[in-house]
């Protein structure tokens, strides 16, 4: 009998985006059927609810030892979900382990624009000689192997060759972009986005910077 699931499973560009937030934010529980998702936005976490069409309740949590709930938490159970999920390259405690992923590359902006809102940042700063803004699209992770992927991903489909990886930690790596890559990828990603889709406070920082070119070359 097939397990009766809360999640559509079918590939659309929400989908991808709430994926995108697993595989950096979210953790799978070794129980086999539930997934978390954990952030300091609670606009992330309502978004990640409405991309897979949840009821749950956001629930409120600490960390680090402390009493304080400053963190949103929503949790669901759903073991089709939870098997589709191992199928496409997740895997409980993955933050180490995490490699390759299934993504159709139709929907790859939409799960790499999940990645860069659950753990990565879009910064810039003004050159001391020059005064223009220097940008920067940065993704973390435990895993080398993941952010190697992303990287080839990247080159595949955009022709970007460049970008680099950096162990700024022990046990945390970054990818990072520069100048008018990172320009090209913020097209990428927020192309005909969709309201719920996206983490605002980076996207207005995003949208600084969108049809902008020569100053940042």
């Amino acid at each position: 009998m097939r397990r009766l699931g809360n999640v559509k499973i079918k590939w659309t560009p929400a989908f991808a985006y709430a994926i995108g937030l697993i595989a950096t934010d979210g953790n799978l529980s070794p129980d086999g059927r539930h997934i978390n998702l954990t952030s300091k936005d609670e606009e992330q976490i309502l978004n990640f609810r409405s991309c897979l069409d949840l009821k749950n309740k956001v629930g409120r949590k600490g960390r680090g030892g402390t009493t304080i709930k400053k963190y949103f938490v929503l949790q669901f159970g759903d073991r089709n979900f939870y098997d589709f999920l191992l199928g496409i390259g997740l895997s409980p405690a993955k933050s180490k382990t995490l490699t390759n992923l299934s993504i159709p590359r139709i929907f790859f902006a939409d799960f790499f624009r999940g990645c860069i809102d659950g753990d990565g940042s879009i910064g810039y700063y003004r050159h001391p000689e020059s005064r223009h803004p220097q940008l920067r699209l940065r993704l973390c992770s435990a895993s080398r192997d993941f952010l190697a992927w992303i990287k080839s991903e990247i080159g595949t489909i955009l022709g970007i060759k460049t970008g680099w990886i950096e162990n700024k930690r022990s046990g945390v790596f970054v990818l990072i972009y520069a100048k008018a890559d990172s320009l090209v990828l913020l097209k990428f990603l927020y192309k005909n986005i969709k309201t719920g889709q996206q983490l605002n406070r980076k996207y207005e920082i995003a949208k600084k910077f969108l049809g902008r070119v020569a100053e940042l070359v």
